[in-house]
Formats: structure tokens, sequence, C-alpha cells
């Protein structure tokens, strides 16, 4: 649905006549286009790595944390997925029998291990992303620093709203 069908359908919203409103409605849905073409985006790229979602989800944690030269432990992946020590288990042997990471004893303890992503991966990971993150940031270069900041403002205000639900909020749904 383009967002000229979505507004004037009334979708979620109703109709209203209210220009400032419609406007808020024609950016909402905007922002949900954007969001399914990256969720697609991602299947796409899961897809051709043939890898499951959270097994990119930890590429892109240990890829991000090697840039900032941290180690992570199968712990912190745990905390940060929210799944299970098994789980976890099973996604770093499916990513290492792939040759995506590498697991290494921690310096000083003998008992622990770091979790590295490899170089292949991190080439792969360019290889295949890379010209999608070209295009978005040619998509939002040219913003003036007023708009640029208008944006973030959005943006932030959407997640505050998003991340306040609660699971009553669900129930008049």
């Amino acid at each position: 649905m383009t967002v000229a069908a979505a507004v004037s359908s009334g979708y979620w919203y109703g109709t209203d006549e209210d220009a400032r409103r419609r406007r808020a409605i024609e950016l909402l849905q905007a922002f949900r286009e954007y969001r399914a073409a990256e969720v697609a985006m991602r299947r796409r790229t899961r897809d051709s790595m043939s890898m499951g979602e959270n097994d990119l989800l930890v590429l892109r944690y240990l890829l991000k944390a090697e840039r900032e030269h941290r180690r992570v432990s199968p712990g912190e992946l745990n905390r940060y997925l929210g799944v299970s020590t098994a789980s976890m288990t099973a996604i770093i042997d499916r990513l290492e029998r792939t040759g995506h990471v590498r697991r290494e004893r921690h310096e000083t303890d003998r008992r622990s291990i770091h979790v590295i992503p490899t170089v292949a991966t991190d080439s792969e990971v360019r290889a295949t992303l890379g010209a999608m993150h070209d295009r978005m940031l040619d998509a939002v270069i040219d913003l003036s620093p007023e708009e640029g900041v208008a944006v973030l403002k959005a943006l932030e205000a959407l997640q505050a709203a998003v991340d306040s639900i609660t699971p009553a909020d669900h129930a008049s749904d």
C-alpha cells in the first residue's frame, strides 16, 4: 500500500481532515514502509549467506566488537540475544563449522573463551552489505543539518513510543 493510499483509506488512524495529523500519518506510514523494506533486505541477506536471523545478529555484534577492539564471550552473546546457553552454543558451533567464527581461549582465564569473527566473515559481510550501506548513506548524506536533526528527533520519539509498550497494551488490540 502506498503512503497516499494508506492515508486516504484511514488505515490504522481513521480519516482526519487535520493537515498536521495527515502529515504525521504519512510520515508513520513511510517509516513502516522503510521498516518492511529493511526486514525484506535482511531476509535476502540471510538467505544469500545461508544463515538464520540469530546467526547474522551474532556476526554483526562480533564484527562491531572487533572494530571496537573488544573480545566477546558466549555469555555476552547470550545476554545480547536473550537465548539459552544451549541455543548460543548451537549458534556458535554452526558459525564455527561454516568458517565464520573461531573460538579462542581467554588470555588469563583458561576456562573461558572468546568468540572471534574470521577475516573471511568480515569480507563476506562487506561484500554482501557494502553496496546497500553505500546506497543508504547516499540517501541521507545531502540532508541539511536541520533536516538531519528533525529525522533523528522523530526516530528517537518513535523508538521511545515503541519501547514504552507493555504487555497490557496488547490486550486491547
